[in-house]
């Protein structure tokens, strides 16, 4: 009997642990690992007047839980996450933090502006230096505005009636000078989209369903 006992209870462990896991992986699933620069490579840019890494960042949609890699030699630079005034003026004495692994990875844990320097002062003078800003909700960001078509115009007034007996002038036909106006487009939606996570979310709770119930059969 004791032997059953534990068995069950062994078995409860591993279920309770797999469970852990996959609410884990779903938690995860809708992030994702940028590479600094596109390449992931962080060194001086081959033109130092250019900012290539602020331009790249530009064109990139960073939100919260995604994460930002760097790869660099690790005997001859680093990476240094500095406040506004230290990025401007290339100042690598005081940093929030310091990655020398060579293989960095960032995580953004939330929302604004982000400020990554090299930790060599030369490097940083050259432009090898980066700005990006962390967007504030991810389920926030698909949503797109569309404004309404535009309404009838109030100075277009239909003609009078003619009198009886004489012929109604003919309608003014279309010469081309009215320019009828399109219904803007709606913006197109980021690379990321709320309905991933609504899936994500329904995949997390129906786990957590079916993790309940295997728990109480045991």
């Amino acid at each position: 009997m004791a032997q059953i006992t534990s068995s069950r209870s062994n078995t409860k462990v591993f279920y309770v642990l797999g469970l852990f896991n996959i609410l884990m992986l779903l938690q995860n699933a809708n992030c994702y690992e940028f590479k600094v620069g596109g390449s992931g490579d962080w060194s001086v840019p081959m033109d130092a007047n250019a900012n290539n890494y602020n331009q790249w960042a530009e064109r990139s949609r960073f939100q919260i839980g995604d994460t930002l890699s760097f790869s660099y030699s690790a005997d001859k630079d680093s990476v240094l996450l500095v406040n506004k005034a230290d990025f401007d003026n290339c100042n690598t004495a005081s940093p929030i933090e310091k990655y020398s692994d060579g293989q960095s990875v960032v995580k953004f844990n939330h929302s604004g502006a982000y400020f990554f320097i090299s930790g060599v002062h030369d490097n940083c003078v050259k432009n090898e230096k980066l700005h990006l800003v962390v967007m504030a909700d991810r389920s926030h960001n698909n949503q797109t505005a569309s404004s309404p078509p535009p309404s009838p115009s109030v100075d277009e007034v239909p003609p009078s009636p003619a009198p009886s007996g004489e012929e109604a002038p003919s309608p003014p036909s279309d010469s081309g000078e009215t320019n009828q106006t399109p219904a803007p487009s709606q913006e197109s939606s980021p690379p990321k989209n709320g309905a991933s996570s609504t899936v994500m979310s329904f995949v997390g709770s129906a786990a957590a369903l079916v993790g309940s119930s295997i728990l109480l059969g045991f």
